[in-house]
């Protein structure tokens, strides 16, 4: 299951990739679901603003519940960082972007207890000159920490087609930007060969008439030459 969502998660981001050639974008791609016990687990949560030109205050709250428990506050950001009192104090780390979009936080050598529901809550007030509305988002995040990472058949196979499906779609990219590039090196050059035809100057048949009044055959010549007086 975890590979199948590494699948998903990359194919999102290289598509991203692709619009991003032309302008930035945001993707919200889901968080991974699955984590190593001992690793370091990055807890995804992208909050996307449709007019990032627009200055904004932003609060985030992380929370966790365990399984049958509580929602717990175990982390805040509201101009800055800060690690609330928790089981998971000490072992938070803050991984979000500079435009606030990217609001995720990170868990150090997590434990099998870590498991359960964490909740990201994003709160924006939008600084407009007449108003300032307020937006909120929350994201859910269903965790299971296991002991060690499986290598059953289906892990195996969702790791290759995960590979195959990149190496595929990099082509895909890279044949697109060949097609694209000929298309607009093609279009260049017929715009430069109209030019230069436009350009030109054209020789045409109205000059013809007087070619043939000035050229004479000699045997015109010698019949002109008898007709005149000795």
């Amino acid at each position: 299951m975890a590979a199948l969502t590494k699948v998903a998660y990359a194919s999102t981001l290289l598509a991203a990739l692709w619009v991003g050639i032309c302008s930035s974008v945001c993707v919200e791609v889901p968080s991974e679901t699955e984590a190593v016990q001992g690793s370091r687990m990055k807890l995804l949560c992208i909050s996307c603003m449709k007019r990032e030109e627009v200055s904004a205050n932003t609060l985030v709250k992380w929370f966790y519940k365990p399984k049958g428990g509580q929602d717990v506050a175990i982390y805040e950001y509201n101009n800055e960082k800060r690690e609330l009192e928790s089981p998971f104090q000490g072992r938070l780390e803050w991984n979000g972007s500079a435009d606030m979009q990217d609001v995720s936080i990170s868990v150090l050598n997590i434990s099998l207890n870590d498991s359960g529901i964490y909740t990201c809550n994003v709160t924006r007030e939008f600084l407009f000159e007449t108003h300032r509305p307020i937006f909120t988002s929350s994201t859910l995040i269903h965790l299971t920490v296991v002991e060690d990472a499986g290598k059953d058949v289906t892990s195996f196979i969702s790791a290759i087609m995960m590979y195959i499906l990149l190496v595929f779609l990099t082509l895909w990219l890279l044949i697109e930007m060949i097609y694209c590039y000929r298309k607009v090196s093609k279009a260049e050059e017929t715009a430069q060969e109209n030019a230069t035809n436009y350009l030109a100057i054209p020789v045409g048949d109205e000059f013809a008439p007087e070619c043939h009044l000035q050229q004479r055959s000699p045997a015109d010549s010698r019949t002109k030459k008898s007709l005149q007086p000795d």
